[in-house]
């Protein structure tokens, strides 16, 4: 099987998805942040109003967790049936509601219109994949591509193929997923909820006996969670925190040491307790009182925040869902060149996107340190353009900025679209000068200038933190595109600062 763990080159251009609830919003998010055409069908009048919704979360989210660049937005538009919505997907995500029978009446719609080679992936959290094929004219290309809310933050989507699920499948939209910066996870054996939920579930019961004995409330039972277990399994997870636990000697003192424990009767592991109307009055009543000062849609928006903030923190560290990220954001780095057509005797495209509500200050404009992150994504993908790319930087060789000078020249609100032209005005030797200008797009108008910015990068080895000529390559391109820049007009205001 390929590696499924980084971002691949497979990403979809066109995906359908069919039920627009939690999950299915949180795909239709996520594809769309990744520059994924969405056709959406769900016969719920109030669908593109909760989607609605769900994107403005999304987006304030991804303002915060990412200032890689991120692709030109998919479109996203609602189909009047299944068949309009599939038409020409590639990947087809299923989201309706957990019956067999229902999934498996809109497999029937699916097949009859969509492409032979598009993926069928159903969010189901536990139906069997191989029920699910039952009945299907071509079940090879079905699998469980089991994802987790909120789907456009959360990386891990489990992959679960039935028995006639083609190997290919798993392998396709194992690439197609970590594309759009997810953690595909191939489940070795079809079995029911999979992996996940069926440790949740065992959490469940178990919370269900603790409120229905008296013992805990909602409320202390979420802080056994999060402020103990859940910040260790946020990182390591089980085995890994466990391993820990049983300090030098490792997992097999742990095992020794606490494995007698799990024939005591601590838990009610296999026993469910009854959901009498007054224990769940008992449950809803705790529920409020503890959380109920929130609307849900604000508890999505804090949920995100702490969300953003971990895994940050994760990357920092090039661990678990933060490398996820850090691999999906170089791969955006990567994409920059490749997205843009630009000639090389023209000032080069090197970012384009909407205005992050997140980038605005009190004033409702993008506050002056966002500038400063627009000409830091350019000046990143001038460096991939030079073929500073993943591998290079991997080597021990990057250029580092040692000075810069932005104008101010105007105010950009959300939502506007944004763009960056750049021109290398020098570029011999270990130095790389930089001049950038900030447009905000303006319909059946003349794009109206934001900013300019001018920046002295040096090369740098940086096993030694020392100054360095670059490689061969990197040179050698790098002083092709100065010099067809030399021939274009020099930019009003270089030099002025730039020492």
């Amino acid at each position: 099987m390929a590696d499924t763990k980084k971002p691949g080159k497979s990403k979809p251009q066109k995906a359908a998805v069919v039920g627009g609830g939690v999950i299915g919003g949180g795909w239709v998010a996520r594809l769309v942040q990744n520059g994924v055409d969405v056709c959406i069908f769900d016969p719920d009048p109030e669908a593109e109003r909760k989607i609605a919704a769900v994107m403005e979360n999304a987006d304030r989210a991804i303002g915060k967790l990412t200032m890689a660049p991120l692709p030109v937005r998919g479109s996203m538009v609602f189909a009047s049936s299944i068949a309009d919505a599939v038409s020409d997907a590639e990947l087809i995500i299923e989201a309706v509601p957990e019956r067999l029978d229902v999934k498996q009446a809109v497999y029937a719609e699916i097949e009859a219109a969509a492409p032979r080679d598009a993926l069928i992936s159903s969010s189901t959290s536990g139906i069997m994949p191989t029920d699910l094929q039952d009945g299907m004219m071509h079940p090879g290309r079905l699998l469980v591509g089991h994802p987790f809310n909120p789907v456009y933050l959360l990386p891990l989507v489990e992959l679960v193929g039935g028995k006639t699920t083609d190997p290919d499948t798993i392998t396709r939209a194992a690439a197609c997923f970590a594309s759009i910066g997810m953690h595909p996870l191939p489940i070795r054996k079809e079995i029911e909820a999979f992996v996940a939920d069926r440790f949740l579930e065992a959490v469940w019961r178990e919370a269900l006996w603790l409120v229905k004995d008296g013992i805990a409330t909602t409320a202390e039972i979420d802080d056994a969670i999060r402020f103990g277990f859940g910040l260790r399994w946020a990182q390591m997870g089980l085995f890994e925190t466990y391993r820990v636990a049983g300090g030098e000697a490792g997992m097999a003192h742990f095992i020794a040491q606490f494995g007698p424990c799990l024939k005591w009767p601590w838990t009610k592991l296999m026993d469910v307790p009854e959901l009498t109307d007054d224990l769940v009055k008992t449950i809803s009543d705790q529920s409020d009182a503890q959380s109920g000062i929130h609307s849900i849609r604000e508890l999505e928006r804090i949920r995100d925040t702490n969300l953003v903030a971990i895994m940050q923190a994760l990357k920092a560290n090039d661990w678990g869902a933060g490398k996820t990220l850090a691999d999906w954001e170089t791969a955006l780095y990567d994409a920059v060149p490749a997205r843009t057509e630009t000639a090389i005797d023209q000032p080069l495209e090197t970012m384009r996107q909407q205005v992050p509500s997140a980038w605005t200050d009190y004033n409702g404009h993008m506050n002056e340190a966002r500038y400063l992150d627009c000409f830091s994504m350019a000046t990143d993908a001038v460096m991939r353009w030079v073929g500073v790319d993943a591998d290079y930087l991997a080597a021990g060789n990057s250029f580092f900025t040692v000075e810069t000078h932005i104008r101010h020249l105007d105010e950009v609100v959300a939502g506007t679209q944004i763009f960056a032209t750049s021109q290398i005005l020098q570029g011999t030797g270990k130095k790389m000068q930089l001049f950038h200008h900030l447009y905000a797009v303006v319909p059946n108008g003349p794009d109206r200038l934001l900013a300019t910015g001018e920046h002295m990068l040096i090369h740098v080895d940086m096993t030694t933190r020392s100054s360095c000529l670059p490689g061969d390559a990197v040179a050698s391109r790098l002083i092709e595109i100065t010099e067809a820049h030399a021939r274009l007009p020099r930019p009003d205001g270089a030099g002025s600062a730039i020492g």
